[in-house]
């Protein structure tokens, strides 16, 4: 179950990197995360508005670490991923985002001393290899062609940004229900980007409102939003933030199967071949390891 979980967050998440680069000229970044988060808190309060009130005490309790995971969460690492994608190459902006899990495994090391097994380290590697496979279509020397822009810095940004919310994940408290958690983290995430969002609309303006805007965020707000994060806790809780880092690899291979089914780009055989490391790289690094039992 945490598989499919994470699978599915990574699924709804290549459709957000999509989207994100499709209407850049149409919503700026700022302002598609604002209205994501303000549509997903919409949804998502009313089915989670009387649990709230119960687990109001609690939610008091807690709320300065509450407002300080939804920054990186909810504040910054969507709205860098918009930015970034305003000027940043498709082909970089995936790359660097294979950092993601690299970056996890390092949060995870420096603030819980969390280490991974040998095995899930060979794993991480076989899967980062596929990625960059697909990417240079089997040609490692396309790397040496790479130019990083500024939208690349902003790509990193947000994948320390999330590596550092996953990790903090471990901290949150048991007691509170998952939808009270995700809604208590909106709200807060709101609340901090709201003056950015003012600052964009005084100096960027705002975005005329067409089927195409309205479906965008609608797309945005329910899947990579709601339902993604859900997903995310939900996996993150059952097998650890190193192993369910290792799924963002996912995400270019998704896309590659998007474009073929929806743009009509064609599969090459190193498609096929960087899909089959990445694949083995997430089992070697997802499979349970037996510890053995301590001696008498």
């Amino acid at each position: 179950m945490p598989y499919l979980l994470l699978t599915l967050t990574v699924l709804f998440w290549s459709g957000n990197f999509v989207l994100g680069r499709g209407i850049r000229e149409s919503i700026p970044p700022v302002s598609l995360n604002f209205w994501r988060w303000a549509g997903a808190f919409a949804v998502l309060l009313p089915f989670t508005w009387s649990r709230t009130i119960r687990q109001w005490p609690l939610v008091r309790r807690h709320w300065p670490l509450l407002a300080l995971m939804s920054v990186p969460s909810i504040t910054i690492f969507n709205a860098f991923i918009y930015r970034a994608l305003q000027s940043a190459t498709t082909t970089n902006t995936v790359l660097l985002n294979a950092m993601v899990p690299i970056f996890i495994a390092l949060a995870a090391w420096l603030f819980f001393r969390v280490r991974m097994a040998r095995r899930q380290v060979i794993g991480v590697l076989i899967s980062m290899g596929g990625l960059v496979f697909l990417i240079t279509r089997g040609d490692w020397r396309v790397i040496q062609h790479l130019a990083f822009s500024s939208g690349d810095l902003w790509t990193l940004g947000a994948g320390v940004s999330w590596a550092i919310y996953s990790v903090m994940l471990r901290l949150r408290p048991m007691q509170m229900d998952p939808l009270v958690f995700l809604t208590a983290l909106m709200a807060f995430g709101l609340l901090f980007l709201l003056p950015f969002y003012i600052w964009e609309l005084s100096v960027e303006g705002g975005f005329a409102l067409s089927a195409a805007s309205l479906a965008a965020i609608a797309y945005v707000c329910v899947f990579p939003s709601v339902l993604a994060y859900i997903f995310w806790n939900r996996g993150v809780e059952m097998i650890g933030a190193n192993r369910a880092g290792v799924f963002f690899h996912l995400m270019p291979v998704f896309s590659i199967v998007m474009a073929a089914a929806f743009l009509g780009e064609r599969l090459h055989l190193h498609h096929l071949l960087g899909m089959i490391m990445i694949f083995s790289g997430i089992a070697l690094t997802a499979w349970p390891i037996r510890r053995q039992p301590p001696a008498r």
